[in-house]
């Protein structure tokens, strides 16, 4: 049973620049620190969308955008109840779910990030709800079993946060559409171990000056000042363990929006 849902639609830039400007007024919250090392399963349900043996979201809430559609992602992406979505704080993690059904599930797990939200439907109502690509949800079948398995819609599963793990990349920095010297908003993927963002901070080259960044909505985190002289520095900071990354003069002097800028470093590099 395919699930349908909202998907998230294009946000105007003016929209985007509001957010921040509300943004820089106050702290974000990350909550309390969790260790990424829990070695226990805990329960939940999940459900399928988009084509049967398809890669799942085109896009998502998280603004991951195209990305979603090519490895590493590919196949791999879910959506999650609030609970886990955390507005956007949640966006990157990485889960293994397992099929509880015994009937037709094997004990094999399929490991999901978290690219996108289910904010109603089975998502809701305080649940912890996983809502996967059709390939994710059939993967957790006996093999040759996997129409049978979508065929039962919601199911109850297990799941357990696991590190993230991107062999051969490392962590990029996607510079968003609209950005100027005045407003400049980020988006980071390929983020090795715990995957989220709970801080972000750029520095200048001429100054010694870490500027903290604000997050808008999904994985994105912008900065009003200006003019922003690059190049520039990246810190980021995990939200789960509060690991620290400092990627030096990874945005060029001559950065320009919608390009994309990876660095040399990766938590498991």
């Amino acid at each position: 049973m395919q699930v349908h849902r909202r998907h998230l639609h294009s946000v105007h830039l003016l929209r985007l620049w509001l957010f921040c400007v509300v943004a820089q007024s106050f702290l974000v919250s990350g909550g309390p620190l969790h260790h990424l090392s829990d070695p226990h399963w805990h329960p939940a349900t999940a459900t399928w969308y988009g084509s049967p043996d398809g890669d799942g979201s085109d896009g998502g809430a998280c603004g991951y955008g195209s990305l979603v559609d090519v490895k590493p992602f590919r196949a791999r992406v879910g959506a999650v109840s609030p609970v886990l979505f955390k507005g956007g704080e949640g966006c990157g993690a990485c889960y293994k779910v397992r099929c509880m059904d015994r009937s037709i599930c094997s004990r094999r797990a399929v490991t999901v990030i978290i690219t996108d939200e289910c904010p109603g439907g089975y998502c809701s109502g305080g649940r912890i709800h996983f809502d996967l690509s059709g390939a994710a949800f059939g993967r957790m079948a006996v093999a040759g079993y996997g129409s049978q398995l979508r065929n039962r819609g919601e199911i109850p599963v297990i799941f357990l946060r696991t590190p993230c793990k991107y062999p051969g990349k490392n962590i990029a920095f996607h510079v968003n559409e609209g950005s100027t010297d005045f407003w400049l908003s980020l988006l980071v993927v390929f983020e090795d171990g715990d995957g989220d963002v709970g801080s972000m901070h750029i520095r200048e080259a001429s100054s010694s000056d870490w500027l903290e960044m604000k997050h808008i909505w999904g994985a994105t985190w912008c900065i009003i000042g200006g003019p922003l002289k690059g190049p520039f520095s990246v810190k980021l900071t995990t939200l789960t363990t509060a690991r620290t990354l400092s990627a030096r003069d990874v945005i060029p002097r001559n950065w320009s929006p919608k390009a994309t800028y990876t660095s040399r470093l990766n938590f498991f590099t």
